[in-house]
């Protein structure tokens, strides 16, 4: 049996590694960075997925994880991070915690000096995320259930916010609990969705970065 396990962990690891090489090769460094890619090759995403799906937890797609909510590809994933240049140390607030995997790519790149707060709308979900994390390791996430939108007050201000729901338009709680020099991503639009980067200084300032397709941010300031 131990044997049996070690070789599924190894192929495990050998799909990782080919979806690293994938990414490379096909999104490319300007989108996707190589301090973000070298943190996804941490992060075993085959925990993040429902047991069934396992053996297509190293491909490039999305899949369903329940209650109407995805897992985002990985290619997402990876340009959402990258977008936020995450240093170590930073505190980070992900809205739509889902299966935990975004916020563990967070958690890799923020490191243990860092930390990570998920808010993800579903219990059932929030209660997979914790789980799937405290498999997988990672101590500096804390998830949360509740309305995203709102964001969590308590613990701002943060230097990074992601939201992995499209929204209506940016909800003006997180534009608030971000720090002064932070940034954001976030799709915004109902059927026609658009990636954005906000930049918080001065004055806020947003670009568009691409189209996506998120499942919908349900809240007080979502739809």
């Amino acid at each position: 049996m131990a044997d049996i396990i070690r070789l599924a962990d190894a192929n495990l690891k050998r799909l990782r590694t080919r979806l690293i090489s994938q990414l490379r090769r096909q999104i490319g460094g300007d989108y996707i960075s190589e301090q973000v890619l070298a943190a996804m090759r941490e992060v075993p995403r085959h925990l993040f997925v429902r047991e069934s799906d396992r053996a297509q937890a190293y491909e490039d797609y999305p899949l369903s994880i329940g209650h109407g909510q995805t897992i985002s590809a990985p290619h997402i994933v990876g340009i959402m991070c990258s977008l936020l240049e995450i240093e170590k140390g930073m505190k980070i607030l992900e809205i739509g915690g889902g299966s935990g995997y975004h916020a563990a790519v967070l958690a890799q790149l923020t490191g243990p000096g860092g930390m990570v707060y998920a808010i993800e709308r579903v219990t059932e979900l929030a209660d997979f995320a914790r789980q799937n994390l405290t498999d997988a390791g990672y101590k500096n996430v804390v998830v949360t259930a509740g309305d995203g939108t709102v964001g969590l007050s308590e613990h701002a201000p943060y230097d990074c916010i992601t939201v992995a729901c499209a929204a209506p338009a940016v909800p003006q709680p997180l534009v608030d609990q971000l720090k002064r020099g932070g940034k954001m991503t976030i799709p915004i639009g109902k059927y026609t969705q658009e990636l954005y980067l906000i930049h918080k200084n001065d004055v806020i300032s947003n670009e568009k970065k691409g189209g996506v397709v998120f499942v919908p941010l349900i809240g007080e300031y979502g739809f």
